[in-house]
């Protein structure tokens, strides 16, 4: 009997999805589409070929978005310096909006009736997968399994699992496994030990960065080059966004940078302790402040800086379809064509450091800040500036 009702489920090929997909078929009775999103993430194509294959599914759909992603979702974030209560690069977060929208015209395309997702029901995903699958496909029903099925816990999960059949991975400890969310942007790991603050996080954890201590005794020197407010090179090689970041992961990882141990607020109102790693983007970071220092005016700058708060929590909590996003990020990019040129940075032991930065941009005049005398700065009008200001002081 064919199936004429269709779910797609955002499908990685890992146990959460695969335990929904088993439960989808059995409790709604329709055609299931498995579609994974190749963001970047550690993909086994022929595994998730043959998960699917194995639970029944007769669709299944991987997409390369890879340099969709680095261009359009986190190119504009690093633009804006978004940090989440100061630290989080918000690599989890930028990866769900193309995920919901790609999910939804996969939907459209194949005449789905609903679309689902395997985030937990404590979680922030949920909300940032519903928001983009409203936006972009309003009238498609929203199946969230962990909001509605009996499995409470991973320990019951496990059980499902090995009732129906299918395969639990093992970490590199022999049980099962941490939570892991990875793309090419960064990964992080959550669960176990780790729910408990006091545990100092395993080395073993970690999968693309090494530690300081262990990270190479001879420095590592890389030029980022800028254009339109976008990398586009390293050390004068162009390379498309998405062979930049990997390349960049590579060259941070090894030199032990980009490491963030953090208790965050949930936007579900409960706090979390996740371990991210985000090499390729913290270096990303630190060289986009950089060329902006010298390429962009004070008042642009400062404009930035007090929008980004708001603009990294849009981002955190699923709103990267919003107005309000979208009209903050004209305000990031308002200047960005005149953002170009070159960064070099050393990089040594988890530490950055900005050796140089070059411009063809006027923002930054040698002239005005040298030592020696020249006839470019009236130093007779510091005295009336200061007089301005003191009577500031009693507003």
């Amino acid at each position: 009997m064919r199936l004429r009702k269709k779910i797609v489920l955002a499908y990685s090929g890992g146990l959460d999805t695969s335990i929904i997909l088993k439960w989808l078929q059995k409790n709604y009775k329709s055609e299931i589409i498995a579609y994974t999103a190749d963001i970047g993430q550690k993909i086994n194509k022929k595994k998730i070929l043959r998960n699917a294959k194995l639970l029944g599914v007769k669709k299944v759909i991987i997409e390369n978005l890879k340099d969709i992603f680095v261009k359009e979702y986190v190119y504009p974030m690093i633009r804006a310096h978004a940090l989440y209560e100061g630290v989080y690069l918000l690599g989890t977060s930028i990866a769900r909006p193309l995920i919901a929208k790609r999910q939804i015209a996969v939907a459209k395309k194949y005449k789905a009736y609903a679309v689902s997702h395997g985030s937990t029901g404590k979680g922030n995903d949920q909300v940032r997968f519903e928001l983009g699958y409203y936006y972009f496909g309003p009238k498609i029903k929203i199946i969230a399994p962990w909001r509605i099925w009996k499995l409470k816990s991973r320990t019951d999960l496990i059980k499902y699992a090995k009732k129906n059949n299918i395969p639990i991975p093992k970490d590199k400890k022999g049980a099962p496994p941490f939570s892991v969310d990875d793309n090419l942007f960064h990964t992080s790991t959550e669960g176990k030990i780790l729910e408990n603050p006091k545990n100092a996080a395993p080395e073993f954890i970690f999968q693309r960065t090494i530690s300081a201590e262990k990270a190479p005794n001879k420095s590592s020197i890389i030029l980022i080059g800028f254009k339109n407010g976008d990398p586009v090179s390293i050390n004068g090689k162009k390379l498309s966004p998405g062979n930049l970041l990997e390349k960049l992961n590579i060259i941070a990882g090894k030199n032990g940078i980009g490491r963030v141990d953090l208790v965050e607020n949930r936007f579900i109102g409960i706090k979390s302790r996740g371990v991210y790693e985000t090499p390729g983007g913290t270096l990303l970071m630190n060289a986009h402040r950089a060329i902006e220092s010298v390429t962009l005016d004070k008042e642009t700058m400062h404009k930035k800086d007090k929008i980004m708060p708001k603009y990294a929590e849009l981002i955190y909590n699923g709103y990267w379809y919003s107005k309000t996003r979208f009209k903050l990020q004209k305000i990031v990019d308002l200047k960005r064509n005149k953002v170009n040129g070159s960064v070099k940075l050393k990089l040594y032991k988890g530490n950055i450091t900005v050796l140089s930065r070059q411009t063809k941009s006027n923002a930054y005049s040698m002239k005005k800040v040298s030592f020696e005398e020249n006839k470019t700065f009236n130093k007779s009008n510091i005295e009336r500036f200061i007089n301005f200001h003191k009577k500031n002081l009693k507003k």
